[in-house]
């Protein structure tokens, strides 16, 4: 079992990692240098030889690699990234990178996307180093610049550039799963991530004729946009149930005792609750309009338009989803992938995935373990491409009213230390088996 030390490392991580400001604004804007020297130093400090690559001066990465006992198994990788999205300072209820520990809380971006799931690694490697303890199989610890944006300078470019270092890895875990879901019913809930819906972030581009506000136009390219970007908005898109998300909704059936009427998921959804909101974002594809760009003064018609939509498509369903965007956009609009990324799926009836389950009931007895499918998106999409399958396993145990999906991206981004200290426990209770 972890040692006391590596309970204090925990939160002293995490608070440290948060007072280095690694904000990405996209475009390249952010520098992940200092997290990943703090990071690396922490993991020289267990007797490791971390390296750190960069594809762009100043957006560093870090990857060491821990020797199992039994040289024929296969390795894990275990992985989390050092940027974090932008916070605005006057929102906060306390500075976003002041890393302030108030009554047993970790305050600051980062806190649960996933400055916390770094400190967990560096504090169970480093307990095991006290303790002399090796894993059974071969670690791959990799803390990686930019997944909040591209990833073309961390987990892309280190899978692209660097796939040595990841020899024999066939499984991985990161962020986004084995949190607390309260249902407000008394049920404890712990969802782990075993897919991921694809990535279609769009370029939205209309065009028409220039010209005076005043003439009549009827091909002006913002009213071409705008009724694209509506339609878009607009669509409902059909039912598609991925094995993870079907999975996913079986177990919490059974749980509620509710009988799973697949024909009828939108009524099955309504019978879970609360619990809904773990599979309701993933029961289908989505695209949602997020930014628009037309114009340079008001009695002036543009001859071009510009949208963005942020696009997400389940496994299985990019051809459904490029086929009705095209539908969606109509004659007079183009559309392109800003960034692209795949959809993943990993099973859930896997040993790894069971050894996850026991390591979350043994410190959490009362909590029932799910499968479910990310909306979102992590780094296992690049390090997918060298045939690495990922789980989201980074616990935490929540108290009621803490809303976890809430607080990512969020305002007042926080996590308890009572929580740091239950991830660390099942982090290693996991890794010693793994």
């Amino acid at each position: 079992m972890a040692d006391p030390q590596a309970l204090d490392e925990v939160v002293e991580f995490t608070s440290g990692l948060i007072r280095i400001d690694t904000t990405n604004r996209g475009g390249g804007d952010c520098r992940e240098r200092p997290a990943a020297e703090y990071a690396a130093e922490r993991l020289a400090g267990a007797g490791l030889e971390p390296r750190l690559l960069e594809r762009t001066p100043g957006r560093t990465n870090v990857v060491a690699r821990i020797p199992g006992t039994d040289p024929s198994a296969d390795a894990l990788l275990v992985h989390g990234h050092l940027d974090v999205v932008p916070a605005e300072a006057a929102d906060w209820s306390v500075h976003p990178f002041s890393g302030e520990v108030r009554d047993g809380v970790v305050w600051g971006r980062g806190a649960v996307d996933m400055k916390n799931m770094d400190a967990m690694i560096l504090a169970v490697v480093r307990s095991w180093a006290r303790q002399g303890v090796r894993p059974r199989r071969d670690l791959v610890i990799a803390f990686t610049a930019d997944e909040e944006a591209s990833a073309e300078d961390g987990s892309g470019f280190l899978a692209d550039d660097h796939p040595e270092l990841f020899e024999g890895c066939t499984e991985g875990i990161s962020e986004s799963g084995a949190f607390t879901f309260h249902d407000g019913a008394g049920r404890q809930i712990y969802p782990i991530a075993a897919g991921e819906r694809g990535t279609g972030w769009l370029k939205l581009t209309a065009r028409g004729r220039a010209g005076h506000g005043s003439k009549v136009n009827e091909e002006n390219a913002v009213t071409r946009l705008a009724a694209a970007v509506t339609r878009i908005g607009e669509h409902e898109w059909p039912l598609q149930l991925t094995p993870t998300v079907r999975a996913a909704l079986t177990e919490l059936a059974a749980l509620y005792g509710i009988e799973p009427d697949f024909r009828d998921v939108d009524r099955l959804l309504e019978k879970l609750g609360p619990a809904a909101k773990l599979v309701e974002a993933t029961v289908r594809n989505s695209a949602n309009p997020t930014m628009l760009d037309a114009g340079y003064k008001v009695n002036v018609i543009p001859g071009e338009a510009v949208a963005h939509v942020d696009g997400r498509y389940l496994p299985g369903g990019e051809e459904e989803f490029t086929a009705t965007l095209d539908r969606l956009t109509g004659p007079d609009v183009a559309w392109e992938f800003a960034h692209h990324e795949v959809a993943l799926e990993a099973p859930v009836d896997a040993r790894l995935f069971g050894l996850m389950r026991d390591a979350v009931r043994e410190f959490a007895p009362e909590g029932h373990v799910v499968p479910y499918c990310m909306s979102g998106g992590t780094d296992a999409k690049q390090f997918s491409r060298l045939g690495i399958t990922g789980y989201g396993f980074a616990p935490l145990k929540l108290p009621e009213g803490l809303d976890y999906q809430a607080l990512f991206h969020g305002v007042d981004e926080r996590v308890p230390v009572e929580a740091l200290h239950f991830g660390v426990r099942v982090l290693d209770r996991f890794l010693r088996t793994a």
